[in-house]
């Protein structure tokens, strides 16, 4: 099954137009096309098969980058849109009617490769925040600062310079990430701020998770920042964040969750932000995120949407453990439910 999950996920993180559930000869009116976010996509292509197995109807998604994703869904180019970023963040082109729908709960990990690293047993490389944010204002250039050795005691961390990557599309990984460092730096917030697409001052970009996975995967010294779901498919560390209780914590199922509980009420655009979470989350992850779906209220497919995006609700929430998706939350579950019970 891992071997079978993982090839789904090679699919839609590297090739557009993946098609799950029956054969492309079926009629378009039984078909949902959808582009969008490279965070969701592991778990979206489960949904789509199992929701396809199930009913009859193909999903053809788009793995584009949420940005994208957004474009076409406000020009009518898709059924659906997924985006790790809230509608707040877009504004053109305007998405007429578009209303956003929680229906995934993961996270974005930050990850490395320095050759020749020794930590102590059971350890993981350790930053916080403002450090990071340091390293992506290039401010701090090699992996032996004293900065960074001051958060590993114990740790051998060999003089390598250190190799910025970033998402060269529009990405809702990078407008977590860098809601995070905004959060956490001020200097970060005025030089480079907080977007799907932003200017780093440092560093090579690389096109998707899966283009961050390889890019790192290539180039010692390197960090980047990478959905959680890339990390476990590619094998790849992942970095422990400082996080507001004073905890170094990496993503994992039960850091997300913590983050997650802080939610006590959706307001009525849905738009739910977990991003460097408060200190009574003690053991929450800080670049936790909620990625939605972009429907319009109104849509031919209406019936489809539906159906398709109430199984990601339900039923397909089953996958996510393996891929750390976490578990929606009742309140936010509650919400998206109302919104999809909406579209016609």
């Amino acid at each position: 099954m891992r071997s079978k999950r993982f090839a789904r996920l090679t699919c839609a993180a590297l090739f557009a137009g993946c098609v799950f559930g029956l054969s492309t000869a079926a009629a378009s009116a039984t078909t949902l096309n959808g582009a969008g976010s490279t965070l969701v996509a592991p778990i979206e292509a489960e949904w789509a098969t199992a929701w396809g197995n199930s009913t009859g109807n193909n999903v053809i998604y788009s793995p584009v980058g949420s940005g994208s994703g957004y474009k076409d869904i406000a020009q009518g180019l898709v059924d659906f849109g997924a985006s790790d970023a809230p509608l707040s963040v877009y504004s053109t082109p305007p998405c007429a009617n578009c209303v956003q729908i929680p229906w995934a709960l993961t996270a974005t990990g930050v990850s490395y490769r320095i050759d020749g690293l020794r930590l102590p047993r059971h350890t993981n490389l350790h930053l916080s925040g403002p450090v990071l944010a340091e390293i992506y204002l290039g401010q701090i250039t090699n992996w032996a600062d004293p900065r960074i050795r001051a958060l590993n005691k114990g740790a051998r961390i060999p003089s390598t310079p250190i190799t910025v990557l970033w998402r060269s599309d529009a990405s809702g990984d990078t407008y977590a990430f860098t809601r995070y460092l905004s959060d956490v730096s001020g200097s970060f917030a005025s030089k480079v701020g907080s977007s799907t697409t932003v200017s780093f001052p440092v560093g090579v970009g690389a096109r998707g998770n899966s283009g961050m996975a390889s890019a790192e995967a290539g180039t010692n010294g390197s960090i980047a920042y990478i959905a959680v779901s890339y990390l476990i498919a590619n094998r790849q560390p992942a970095i422990g964040i400082k996080n507001a209780a004073g905890r170094y914590v990496v993503p994992n199922l039960s850091a997300i969750e913590a983050a997650a509980s802080v939610v006590h009420g959706v307001p009525s655009n849905n738009q739910v932000t977990i991003v460097n979470p408060p200190r009574r989350a003690k053991s929450a992850y800080v670049i936790s995120t909620f990625t939605y779906a972009i429907v319009p209220t109104t849509s031919p497919k209406g019936a489809l949407l539906q159906s398709f995006i109430s199984y990601a609700l339900g039923g397909g929430q089953r996958f996510g453990p393996a891929l750390d998706f976490a578990p929606l939350p009742r309140v936010v579950l509650g919400a998206a439910r109302a919104t999809v019970s909406a579209i016609q």
